[in-house]
């Protein structure tokens, strides 16, 4: 039973819309309404600046971290059993469909990093390498956090074969699968403008513009 309330938990507090909300008292306007349509950071800083979408990173960020660390604190765990993974994958699967939001929000790629952090923070260190670095190198935001995503659990599995008998390896691996998966799905439109040659670049559209 406790499983389930920290599940639920995960999901309740992934779900605030940290984006929708600041946009929303920066301007009145819904962030969905424009650019992406998605209440992430880059969206945010398309619309309300660079400073508000760092902070909407930072906030989604501690979203899916909190979930894992209060999940570990209420079952006086230091690793991660499958509880403790569930709300990390809760809080993801809630801030991409929050019920306040008629379960319409971001694409999860913060909060995956929250949890990512949480549960396996050496292996997240390498996979922000991709990321910027894909950025830099394409300024596809998109496309960075797919890569990165797909990273994650692929490089937890090798660097950490060896921790197949260790019971946290499970759940581990499970949940970071299951986040990943969700991450690139939610990135399906993006995939087809990718291949299209049609993605908006970061730093093309100003706050006010039309996408690029």
């Amino acid at each position: 039973m406790m499983t389930f309330w920290l599940m639920l938990g995960g999901y309740l507090l992934g779900s605030i819309p940290v984006g929708y909300l600041i946009v929303r008292w920066k301007s009145g306007a819904d962030v969905r309404q424009a650019g992406s349509g998605a209440t992430g950071a880059t969206n945010v800083t398309r619309q309300a600046g660079r400073t508000l979408g760092l902070l909407t990173l930072f906030l989604d960020a501690l979203k899916g971290a909190l979930a894992v660390w209060l999940a570990r604190a209420v079952l006086g765990e230091e690793g991660t059993s499958w509880a403790v993974a569930g709300a990390g994958t809760w809080a993801v699967i809630g801030h991409c469909f929050p019920v306040w939001l008629r379960f319409r929000a971001g694409k999860g790629a913060a909060t995956a990093l929250g949890v990512f952090l949480a549960i396996v923070p050496l292996t997240v260190l390498a996979s922000l390498g991709i990321f910027i670095g894909t950025i830099w190198w394409t300024r596809y935001v998109s496309l960075g956090s797919i890569l990165a995503a797909a990273f994650v659990p692929l490089a937890t599995a090798v660097l950490h074969w060896t921790a197949w008998p260790n019971p946290d390896f499970g759940p581990v691996i499970t949940s970071l699968c299951l986040v990943s998966g969700l991450i690139i799905a939610r990135h399906a439109e993006n995939i087809r403008r990718l291949r299209a040659g049609t993605e908006s670049r970061f730093g093309a559209t100003r706050a006010g513009a039309p996408p690029a």
